[in-house]
């Protein structure tokens, strides 16, 4: 394993830099105290080629491996947690789901447009009573003569007003859902243009404020055959696989997060005066540092790790889920110090601190809370669980075109 970055990597870190600097960080103390939601920044994150970094080249991406997903995530989350959901969401849940489960109709249709920007994704897993609990689902999807109608209301979306798409997981078996046997749920691709669907915003976030963040509602939506992902039953094992790719993302940002609160510290405590002294000289400021640092240097290698796997297609499910939760954990440690080393300061959106303090939380709950993460370790140590078979990993770099 090669922890060197290449050129094209270096590229992308610059590319992602720049965009967060000049896109994001001018607009985002007023998008969080307003909780408003720009949507312009979809188009400008497909005309700078994000939303298509890690796919081939013949549907419109850019070619690039997942490694260089993971920077990016790093480098939007360092100036705001808003920009880093949107590719999470868009690459991570739904088009990189559609890329491996999907036929090669389903590819070619809608790859290209969202690669593009067109057509933007979402993911609808989560319900009003079940998140971490998948097979508490009640969305149904009725069978008809043209396909199958579903049914259902889901939870806690990113992006739902802005999606143009949904990946949607519904009970296909009513027998399986009585019984809580998973191999009931289904997987299906809902354009909003199918009518049926209405989409609402969550207010009063704690965090990622500057996030659009709703629901969606399903009446009697009409959905096509050829619009099921992967074949009925699969649907459990695609949310899974959604699941290992979001959290890579999440783990990735949250690393951005830590360097963020590690930066904003080092400044404010070579010119903040205390005691006659800038406060970086006295020494539990300094311990509060040098945890960022640790902090970092940690969950950096440990997402680049997830991201090496990724390209070779390694069974990555622990790998990923051990990077999403430390690097959940060490981004609400080190927010939660950055806002003491700035003091009354760091209660206040004069400085960013707060901010990250806020959107820190968020991660340790969404894509599997941090219990979770820590019960997929211990089974794994256990032996109670094993790696899934290489149906469910990304398909490797680089790719076939």
């Amino acid at each position: 394993m090669d922890f060197q970055l290449n050129d094209i990597h270096q590229e992308i870190i610059d590319l992602s830099r720049q965009f967060a600097e000049k896109m994001v960080l001018p607009k985002i103390k007023e998008a969080d105290r307003d909780a408003s939601f720009d949507r312009s920044i979809l188009d400008d994150m497909a005309e700078a080629g994000l939303l298509g970094l890690c796919f081939p080249e013949k549907f419109g991406g850019g070619g690039l491996d997942y490694i260089s997903l993971g920077l990016a995530c790093e480098e939007l989350e360092y100036v705001d947690t808003s920009a880093r959901v949107i590719l999470s969401v868009h690459i991570g849940l739904a088009a990189l789901p559609i890329f491996t489960w999907g036929n090669a109709e389903q590819k070619e249709k809608y790859l290209p447009l969202m690669m593009s920007g067109k057509m933007i994704g979402a993911f609808g897993l989560t319900e009003p009573n079940a998140g971490s609990d998948v097979v508490g689902i009640q969305t149904t999807a009725e069978r008809t003569k043209d396909g199958y109608i579903l049914n259902g209301e889901k939870m806690w979306i990113s992006l739902s007003d802005a999606a143009d798409l949904f990946l949607i997981f519904a009970w296909t078996d009513r027998e399986k859902k009585l019984a809580r046997d998973h191999s009931g749920i289904t997987a299906f691709i809902v354009e909003r243009s199918f009518g049926g669907i209405m989409t609402g915003d969550i207010k009063g976030k704690l965090g990622v404020r500057a996030g659009k963040t709703g629901f969606i509602s399903m009446s009697d939506t009409p959905v096509p055959e050829e619009s099921v992902l992967g074949q009925v039953g699969d649907g459990f094992k695609i949310a899974m696989f959604c699941l290992d790719q979001g959290r890579y993302t999440v783990a990735a940002g949250s690393t951005g997060l830590i360097r963020a609160c590690h930066d904003a510290c080092v400044k404010y405590a070579n010119t903040r005066m205390t005691f006659a002294e800038p406060i970086g000289h006295h020494q539990l400021v300094k311990e509060m540092i040098a945890k960022m640092y640790a902090g970092y240097e940690i969950c950096r290698n440990l997402y680049l790790k997830a991201g090496w796997m990724k390209n070779k297609g390694i069974a990555n499910t622990r790998a990923t889920s051990l990077a999403k939760w430390i690097a959940c954990e060490q981004a609400e440690a080190a927010a939660a110090d950055a806002v003491q080393v700035h003091g009354a300061y760091g209660f206040s959106d004069e400085y960013p601190v707060e901010r990250y303090y806020r959107n820190a939380k968020g991660a340790s709950i969404y894509e599997g809370t941090r219990e979770i993460q820590k019960l997929i370790q211990s089974d794994y140590s256990l032996g109670y669980r094993a790696d899934r078979d290489g149906r469910n990993e990304l398909p490797t770099w680089p790719f076939e075109e």
